[in-house]
């Protein structure tokens, strides 16, 4: 599980489309997708149902999000009190 994984995961929880997620990010959407895979595999589980209309949060994707985010947050602080 790295960073990129997460961001992107966190991403496509708030705009519910893989390819604004991407664009947000500043990645390919296939680059996206990729990272979202790479985090399902490891976690052993689907983390949103893909449609259409954009993408889903699974029972498991909601469950995770506030992890994720917190997990997010504290790395960004790492690293903030790395740079000063």
């Amino acid at each position: 599980m790295h960073e990129r994984e997460f961001r992107a995961f966190v991403s496509i929880a708030e705009l519910g489309r893989m390819d604004q997620a991407a664009q947000a990010l500043g990645y390919s959407q296939p680059a996206v997708s990729y990272q979202i895979k790479c985090l399902e595999q490891s976690l052993g589980t689907e983390l949103f149902v893909r449609d259409s209309t954009g993408s889903r949060l699974t029972r498991e994707g909601r469950m995770i999000l506030p992890s994720a985010r917190a997990m997010l947050a504290l790395y960004d602080s790492i690293k903030s009190v790395v740079a000063a």
